[in-house]
């Protein structure tokens, strides 16, 4: 089948997408595979590839996820975090991201092929590295209410996609108004935990409390 010629429209945009691919395999190198897809010559799909891990090469043909795209515009256009596979067995995480112009047809797509291999031996070494064994010893080396307000400080972080530590003044302020309402400002030592676990001073934990 002939390659069909993109118009004027779709290659402005696919040559943003290709942009966003490099930028993202710069930004995700070396456990991610990002990859844009030719649509409209599904034989020959690839356009470019970084930080290969697939073994595929420029010029190969569409996965079916292109072909199911290129069948229907009304197929989902982002697909997240679905299991996969490379070819040499190795386990993966995918997203796909189908690209449309204005009429609404789908003529490219940007994708992304994480290697989980090395994060979950990662995982297993630290399972490993914290687990403990034997009958637990009648021993605290850390009150229980500090733990306590740890987890609603990291709770309260990642709602807002962060750490404790990063989190601005006005968040901080929002987070003592949580934690005083849900009464963990009454727990003994409060403020030093807080404090500890932000990254700040005593004094500028009791200023945002204010």
């Amino acid at each position: 089948m002939a390659k069909q010629k993109f118009t004027v429209e779709q290659q402005a945009i696919l040559e943003q997408v290709k942009q966003i691919a490099a930028g993202l395999g710069e930004t995700l190198a070396p456990f991610t595979e990002v990859v844009v897809h030719d649509l409209r010559s599904p034989r020959h799909a690839i356009l470019a590839i970084h930080n290969n891990l697939s073994g595929r090469n420029v010029g190969d043909p569409a996965t079916e996820l292109g072909l199911a795209r290129i069948a229907d515009d009304n197929y989902p256009q982002v697909l997240a975090n679905y299991a996969n596979q490379f070819s040499d067995g190795r386990r993966a995480k995918s997203t796909s991201i189908g690209i449309k112009d204005s009429a609404g047809h789908y003529f490219a797509a940007l994708c992304l092929n994480v290697d989980v291999t090395m994060f979950r031996g990662i995982a297993s070494l630290l399972e490993q590295f914290s687990g403990t064994k034997g009958e637990a010893a009648r021993e605290s080396l850390d009150p229980a209410s500090a733990e306590a307000i740890r987890e609603r400080i990291d709770k309260f972080a990642v709602n807002l996609a962060t750490t404790p530590q990063a989190l601005r003044t006005e968040q901080r302020k929002a987070l003592m108004q949580k934690l005083r309402e849900e009464g963990y400002l009454d727990l003994r030592r409060s403020m030093d935990t807080i404090a500890q676990h932000l990254g700040v001073s005593r004094a500028t934990v009791y200023n945002d409390a204010k």
